[in-house]
């Protein structure tokens, strides 16, 4: 018994259709990667100073507790009028480091939300990824079985990908949080 396997298909408009949903789309995705790997270097950049900032914050708390735990030993040791000038410039760091922590603090919080809003759009390109390769997928089972039925449920995984890409380029606010969430 013989089988005898057929290289040519039988819908050559199916596959041509195939082929340019898996071009296109593979181009698409290829464009995503690099611009979800530059969001990715951000997001790493931002996490970067948001660290070093808070560690500039805590150091500068801890700078202002030292000086003020020394101006009241020095204010309660010292004779009077003998340690006013050291008095003085502690009372100037109090003030600096006084000054600079609620704006570390702030400077801290704006890298965090830098972060979240990189965030986002790396989280709309890794769904514009899962979607797209379904899609490709779909295209591929599609060409073996010669069903065009496969190659539309394909379009539609394909659509919500490219319609995610596009929100990660433009800097869309829209969240694929279900997705996140069950992937993430």
């Amino acid at each position: 018994m013989e089988l005898e396997v057929s290289a040519e298909a039988k819908d050559k408009r199916l596959n041509r259709l195939i082929a340019m949903t898996i071009v296109t789309l593979s181009v698409f995705i290829a464009l995503c990667h690099i611009k979800d790997e530059n969001t990715v270097q951000a997001m790493e950049r931002s996490e970067a100073h948001a660290i070093d900032t808070w560690n500039e914050y805590q150091a500068n708390k801890t700078k202002l507790h030292l000086a003020e735990n020394s101006r009241v030993q020095l204010a309660v040791l010292a004779a009077p009028g003998k340690a006013d000038a050291a008095l003085a410039r502690l009372d100037h760091d109090i003030g600096k480091y006084t000054a600079q922590t609620p704006m570390l603090a702030d400077a801290a919080r704006a890298h965090e939300a830098d972060y979240d809003r990189l965030r986002l759009h790396h989280d709309q390109f890794d769904a514009a990824d899962a979607a797209i390769t379904t899609a490709i997928s779909l295209a591929a089972v599609s060409a073996l079985l010669e069903m065009a039925a496969l190659l539309w449920v394909g379009w539609g995984f394909a659509a919500f990908g490219l319609f995610m890409g596009f929100e990660g380029f433009v800097g869309g606010s829209l969240h694929p949080a279900l997705l996140s969430t069950l992937l993430g």
